[in-house]
């Protein structure tokens, strides 16, 4: 059997054998094996290697322009992290996102990945730390507690970019049905209890609607994550930092990204405020609880579909049981209710964190971090497959509809501005105990004629205000 090549790094607990192919260090092999928790690996967010490496090149370029890393080793670390933007090495990032030590290990990753890339430009060995260290270089003047913030922000704006082109794809196919559907008249229901009649292409539009307005709300509490916290070091005071260090980065950052991005006005306060990510898992907890709503109505709208609901046809997408012939389930609807399910519940996650910050720092940001970015895939994900595999699908049962408004006391609605709350109680009354149609008990009680009837119950004519100059024949 070959023996596979291998090194030897050492840090202050002591030395260790890394595989030769491996960009990481020792500090990273550590953590690999002290946190075996979940399967959640920063190797499978890639916009938050991306915002490690803005960060790492951002104070490159600062420490560069201090005159605190020379030429040569300042060119191989910016090198190192433009290929980390392009997209490689990520495999070189094995460490679980949730971890101890405030997200030392991910930083000492990210710090080892480049130095050891570094090196191989600079014509050495992986290894060869002398001629660039993972802390004394690719470190310089930052502290895990500002780097691994900073990365968390700027990847997780980045994820919002994303998730925000998402979810405007998911309101188009909405807005989509809603004008297909404009003409389809169907009952309103309040409390699932029958109300009045509405289109249900209104009710496609409501869905839409109430989505489009957490756009803004997504926005605004991303616009957080660019306000950031480089050159705080430890606890926000910039200890081991240069004056104008900060300034220098925050504007290199600004120029690599193309954001406008900010020095926090109190970096004390900024280092231990994990406020952002707070504010956006709740702002993604809002698109959750709302796509919950739209996709429980969807599932009660297609129920039955003959002993149920059954205005709307979901696409049928695989059979649903496994002994009932002929079912055919509402999957996709209920894989995106999980999918509310699961954000919402990472919320309270991120929130209990949030609270958790203790003197000059929050040790919690790692599963903060972990599940916002979680929460951003799953809601893309589930907002594509809902879209694709169902709303883009969806059809109308249009003459069951408006079978239902006819035979539906709930007309009576539109009835009362004209006859009185007296009379349209009793017509009420008497369609519930003998089950004849509101239409037909008007008629019966001449209380309308047949053609001022039929203007009133005029499909147009119910789903939005209408002024009539109608008047009963008689009361009751």
């Amino acid at each position: 059997m070959e023996t596979k090549k291998t090194r030897i790094e050492s840090d202050l607990i002591g030395s260790r054998e890394i595989p030769e192919e491996a960009l990481y260090g020792v500090q990273t092999l550590r953590g690999i094996e002290n946190f075996p928790i979940s399967q959640f690996k920063v190797c499978q967010y890639p916009l938050f290697i991306k915002g490690l490496a803005v960060t790492k090149k951002g104070a490159a370029i600062a420490n560069h322009q201090l005159g605190l890393l020379p030429d040569d080793i300042s060119k191989a670390i910016i090198q190192a992290c433009d290929e980390l933007r392009e997209g490689k090495h990520h495999e070189h990032f094995p460490v679980d996102m949730i971890q101890g030590g405030a997200g030392t290990t991910t930083n000492m990753n990210a710090n080892e990945v480049i130095a050891n890339r570094a090196l191989e430009i600079l014509g050495h060995k992986r290894g060869q730390y002398e001629f660039c260290s993972p802390n004394d270089h690719v470190n310089r003047s930052q502290s895990t507690n500002d780097a691994y913030p900073t990365a968390i922000h700027l990847g997780l704006y980045a994820t919002h970019l994303k998730l925000v082109t998402h979810l405007k794809d998911l309101i188009a196919s909405l807005d989509k049905k809603a004008q297909e559907f404009k003409s389809v008249v169907k009952m309103g229901r309040t409390q699932l209890q029958d109300a009045v009649p509405m289109t249900l292409g209104r009710t496609f539009h409501g869905f839409a609607n109430i989505l489009t307005h957490e756009i803004e709300n997504l926005n605004f509490a991303a616009k957080e994550f660019l306000t950031v916290n480089m050159g705080s070091t430890a606890i926000g005071t910039g200890i081991c930092s240069e004056p104008g260090y900060s300034e220098k980065c925050v504007k290199a950052l600004s120029e690599i990204t193309g954001w406008e991005i900010k020095l926090a006005d109190d970096l004390v306060g900024a280092t231990s405020d994990t406020s952002c990510m707070v504010g956006y898992s709740q702002a993604m907890k809002r698109v959750s609880v709302k796509i919950n709503k739209i996709c429980d109505d969807l599932r009660l709208l297609s129920s039955g579909p003959r002993c149920g609901l059954g205005e709307i046809n979901l696409p049928a997408m695989q059979p649903g049981s496994s002994i009932m012939p002929g079912k055919v389930n509402p999957v996709i609807a209920e894989v995106a209710n999980q999918v509310a399910y699961k954000v919402i519940g990472n919320d309270v996650c991120v929130t209990m964190c949030g609270q958790a910050a203790q003197m000059e720092l929050n040790a919690m940001e790692p599963v903060m971090a972990q599940c916002c970015f979680e929460s951003a895939d799953l809601l893309m994900n589930g907002l594509d497959t809902l879209r694709i595999r169902c709303i883009d699908g969806i059809t109308a049962n249009e003459e069951h509809c408006k079978k239902q408004v006819l035979n539906s006391i709930g007309i009576i609605t539109a009835l009362n501005p004209i006859i009185g709350y007296k009379n349209s109680t009793k017509i009420a009354k008497e369609a519930a105990s003998t089950g004849k149609g509101v239409y037909e008990l008007v008629l019966e009680h001449d209380i309308l004629d047949k053609e001022d009837l039929d203007t009133i119950l005029k499909p147009e004519n119910m789903i939005k205000p209408v002024k009539f100059d109608i008047k009963p024949k008689r009361h009751l």
